[in-house]
């Protein structure tokens, strides 16, 4: 490849808004469900990068303008801590809280052992938001 070839190829790669910023995204999607009141569950499709947190594709999916809406507060210690969803509040006088489960490939579904901040989402996992009590 001649020097000029190269050169173009990687100033492609550089330029904003170029091809390669949504390389090797990881479809997957959340379900939020409230088990408090059972009131009905609703289903988003969303995408993280490779090796991408689950915050981010959080992000993403509120600033689509899907409906999806999320509030956190962040913990200097463990990080950011889910508080709002869709408009429903966690409240600890109700004993209520946002729950985080993934279902795994297979149906498995697990709680992860680490928060919003830290998970790391795999292809088409269902990352559940679950409103329910303590």
């Amino acid at each position: 490849m001649t020097p000029a070839l190269l050169s173009a190829a990687l100033l492609l790669l550089l330029l904003p808004g170029a091809p390669a910023q949504d390389f090797n995204q990881t479809p997957i999607s959340i379900l939020v469900m409230n088990s408090v009141t059972n009131s009905p569950n609703k289903t988003y499709s969303t995408s993280v990068p490779f090796r991408g947190i689950l915050v981010g594709a959080m992000r993403r999916l509120q600033n689509s303008g899907a409906g999806f809406t999320f509030k956190y507060i962040e913990n200097q210690n463990y990080g950011p801590y889910l508080t709002s969803v869709n408009g429903l509040a966690a409240c600890t006088t109700q004993r209520t809280y946002w729950e985080l489960l993934v279902n795994k490939a297979g149906g498995q579904v697990i709680r992860p052992d680490v928060g919003i901040g830290c998970y790391i989402p795999m292809a088409n996992e269902e990352i559940i938001l679950n409103f329910t009590t303590y």
